[in-house]
């Protein structure tokens, strides 16, 4: 089955959870500070944490026969960052083969997505690009993934309109399927002000090729139903257009998690039950965890799916 077939005849898909945070808390590995988790298939400790962590993903897929999505660890190996790393091209192809091995072992319906991420800060908007700018500054990496022969890109935790659209139309330009994770807050919006239904309908109506979906991460769902509860969301657009979340374990906003020292965390049984709340209001098929998700809470989450 194709990744877009997948999302098109799916009604519950699992999305890998946190990975950082593991490897930070569980596996007390340091991250490189300009490519952050992207430098870690290279060491054996790191490498051996990273295939760990994505077997106990696969292993709760395999036992609730769900799909499995997972993104390579690249959100920040953009090719200005991986030229300060002193890196070069081969960090995108060698995550994606390192991810595209554990999924050609793996014997679940697993797809393989390329991650990538916003020039400046996701949570603030500090630095974002404008339209122009994004299409010349994330062509590199996206070049790289079709290379890659990922079944899909993946924009994580992005927040400002004008960037998406630049990096939306370079990837719409390869033909690749592809998801925008937007960075959302409680009022309905993106960091930079823009309605969750707008930037749908101006992404859309920019490109060529549209998104197969939208989704959020690094969130906790109690936001996100607060912002899908907004009247300006309550339309067909966001119902059919909307269709994921990748969640925090803390309902607090990113100004109050942003650079905190300690994990905000709850319980599995909580998150789940938040998470299938959801579907209350919409009809979100994508569930995954980030920041404060372990095995245990996607356990959780894949039992009530």
């Amino acid at each position: 089955m194709s990744f877009v077939d997948c999302i098109e005849q799916h009604a519950s898909i699992l999305m890998e959870g946190a990975l950082g945070e593991r490897l930070k808390r569980e596996y007390h590995l340091d991250f490189d500070k300009d490519v952050a988790l992207a430098k870690m298939i290279y060491n054996t400790d790191g490498a051996s944490a990273l295939k760990a962590i994505w077997q106990e993903y696969i292993t709760i897929a395999r036992k609730y026969n769900l799909p499995f999505l997972a993104t390579t660890p690249t959100r920040r190996a953009n090719r200005e960052r991986v030229e300060k790393a002193g890196c070069d091209s081969s960090i995108i192809l060698d995550n994606a083969s390192f991810l595209q091995n554990i999924q050609k072992e793996s014997d679940v319906e697993m797809y393989v997505g390329g991650l990538l991420g916003c020039k400046g800060d996701a949570y603030t908007g500090e630095g974002a690009l404008s339209t122009k700018e994004a299409i010349e500054f994330h062509k590199w990496q996206v070049d790289l993934f079709h290379k890659a022969n990922v079944d899909f890109l993946y924009a994580g935790i992005m927040p400002a309109l004008p960037e998406i659209i630049g990096m939306a139309h370079v990837i719409s330009d390869t033909g690749i399927p592809y998801i925008i994770s937007f960075t959302i807050q409680k009022d309905g919006k993106l960091i930079d002000g823009t309605r969750i239904s707008d930037a749908i309908q101006e992404i859309d109506s920019q490109t060529e090729n549209k998104p197969i979906c939208y989704m959020t991460n690094c969130v906790h769902p109690n936001i996100l139903y607060e912002a899908l509860s907004q009247p300006y969301n309550r339309n067909d657009v966001v119902q059919s257009r909307f269709l994921g979340i990748q969640a925090n374990t803390s309902p607090l906003s990113y100004a109050e998690l942003d650079n905190s020292t300690d994990l905000k965390s709850s319980e599995p049984e909580a998150l789940a039950e938040d998470m299938i709340r959801l579907r209350t209001i919409s009809n979100i098929k994508i569930f995954g965890g980030c920041c404060g998700t372990d095995h245990r809470h996607m356990d959780h989450i894949a039992r009530r799916l």
